[in-house]
């Protein structure tokens, strides 16, 4: 019997957010499996499930005990916020059931660069990079290489975790890398609690953004040199020609 173990982006806070697809795989589990905080999100949704819930930094348990249930034949499913193959569970999945007979499906969902620019507008219209600046995983050295190669590139910058409370200059920090290369007039914005109570979004300039206290329910997007407001919103054409 084909043992299947499905990888769930739930969006930015499950419910409405979900797509049909995530919902229907999830309606199907037995088992859920998730940080606490999200895997809150969805009990409301589906209240009739087993869920294994553990706390952040401690995804390898929780991707282990998912295989170890999924090969005993339980129907499991390991959930992510937003999309899971972005900053989320899909690739650890993939690494740790490597040899072993289960096969993974991964389920995709709306991340935050795209629920959260919606809120602001159209910034992500033409290339753009996506970079976390959280360094548990990833050295700070080449954090700082790519903000500094994506802002001499001119890409549209779409920032995950910018700050933390032990982070707290971290994306004055990242700005700093980027005036190197871009204007401090650069329209960006800036969204917390994307999709979720509280959700709120702002723009502002590149020079104002460096003053801006975040936290990791924030994400933040830099523009390029033709990004603008229009009708109130944050908008990078995509180079259209029309009269």
């Amino acid at each position: 019997m084909k043992k299947t173990l499905y990888i769930v982006g739930i969006g930015a806070e499950g419910g409405a957010t979900m797509t049909k697809q995530a919902q229907k795989v999830l309606s199907h589990c037995e088992l859920i499996v998730g940080y606490s905080v999200y895997v809150d999100l969805i009990k409301n949704d589906f209240p009739d499930k087993i869920y294994f819930t553990s706390a952040m930094t401690k995804e390898k348990d929780r991707v282990a005990y998912a295989i170890e249930q999924c090969q005993k034949g339980v129907q499991t499913a390991v959930v992510s916020s937003g999309d899971s193959g972005v900053y989320g569970m899909a690739s650890l999945a993939y690494e740790m059931a490597e040899h072993t007979d289960i096969d993974i499906e991964v389920v995709c969902g709306v991340t935050a660069c795209l629920s959260g620019g919606a809120v602001l507008g159209a910034p992500l219209s033409h290339d753009f990079a996506v970079i976390s600046l959280s360094d548990l995983l990833t050295p700070w050295d080449v954090i700082v290489k790519r903000l500094r190669l994506a802002a001499e590139g001119d890409f549209v910058i779409c920032i995950y975790n910018p700050s933390s409370k032990k982070r707290k200059d971290y994306l004055q920090r990242a700005c700093d890398v980027v005036l190197q290369y871009k204007s401090s007039k650069t329209i960006c914005g800036v969204v917390k609690n994307i999709g979720r109570e509280g959700q709120a979004g702002e723009i502002l300039t590149l020079k104002e953004l460096r003053e801006v206290q975040t936290d990791m329910f924030t994400t933040v997007w830099i523009g390029n040199h033709q990004t603008r407001i229009i009708k109130g919103k944050m908008v990078t054409p995509r180079g259209y020609v029309y009269e």
